[in-house]
């Protein structure tokens, strides 16, 4: 590279390597300074992990969600009123149940949703029990969309 007298170091480089080049030089030179120097605080990191020993009995009583999700809803009259679609949870326990009703074989029904609370997991033959629901009620509730 022939060194151009009376211009800048930037314009010399520039020349040498195209206007292609020279971009993305510049792009990784702001990335990198934004990297070592940003002012955005690192996270501090704690070297411990809180462990907590479970019983796992208790565990073992429980239910794993991958298992209910497709689960048949019924009413108390073991008439199946929906599916079970997915589960709403936050940092403490599950909120909600979104329920599939209507449709056929997943497809034209609709998406509700009802407080976890109000469903029956113990119900013999592995299916979910809502007491005192029926097809047309669960159809007028509204429609559940994810955010």
């Amino acid at each position: 590279m022939a060194l151009i007298f009376g211009t800048s170091p930037k314009a010399t480089v520039r020349a040498a390597l195209g206007a292609g080049a020279w971009r993305r030089v510049v792009a990784v030179g702001l990335i990198g300074a934004g990297l070592l120097g940003g002012t955005v605080p690192a996270p501090v990191l704690s070297d411990t992990v809180a462990l907590v020993v479970v019983d796992v009995a208790a565990v073992a009583k429980g239910y794993r969600a991958s298992k209910l999700m497709g689960s048949s809803i019924v009413n108390d009259q073991n008439e199946r009123i929906g599916t079970l679609d997915d589960l709403i949870i936050d940092q403490e326990r599950v909120l909600f149940a979104v329920l599939q009703v209507g449709g056929f074989l997943g497809l034209g029904g609709k998406l509700v949703a009802v407080p976890y609370e109000t469903l029956v997991t113990d119900h013999p033959g592995g299916k979910v029990q809502l007491p005192g629901a029926t097809k047309d009620q669960l159809q007028k509730l509204p429609e559940f969309k994810y955010g």
